[in-house]
């Protein structure tokens, strides 16, 4: 908190107030440690978009539980277009997403089609909002 206060020029206790109250107003979710996902042997990242054959509520309710469920799931948002769902994963290898793919995404009832875009490098990939 000190190190806040000093960038916001507020004392660390007006600081620590501000915090909480953002955070009982929901408006910090959670906090979060951002690790190198190639020095954590995650070296293969995929974008992924699900297409489902019929939006049928049972189907559309088991796809969302189950890739909650995958932690090489690291992102994934319902979207409007070609396809239903954008993932991105991450897994160690492309021997590990050909079982991702083959294990779980290519076995969920309803899906349709599946495209892959392989990461081949990272831009940028911020985890900060565009505050003024």
């Amino acid at each position: 908190m000190q190190e806040l206060a000093d960038k916001v020029d507020m004392s660390s206790s007006a600081v620590w107030r501000r915090v909480k109250s953002l955070e009982a107003a929901g408006i910090i979710d959670r906090y979060a440690v951002i690790v190198n996902p190639k020095k954590a042997g995650f070296g293969f990242a995929s974008m992924v978009r699900v297409s489902l054959a019929r939006h049928e509520q049972a189907n559309v309710e088991h796809f969302i539980r189950e890739v909650r469920r995958h932690p090489e799931v690291l992102e994934c948002f319902a979207t409007s277009g070609e396809a239903d769902f954008h993932l991105r994963v991450v897994v160690e290898d492309i021997d590990a997403y050909n079982v991702f793919l083959d294990d779980f995404i290519f076995k969920l009832p309803g899906v349709s089609q599946v495209r892959s875009n392989i990461v081949l490098k990272e831009i940028k990939a911020d985890t900060a909002l565009p505050f003024k």
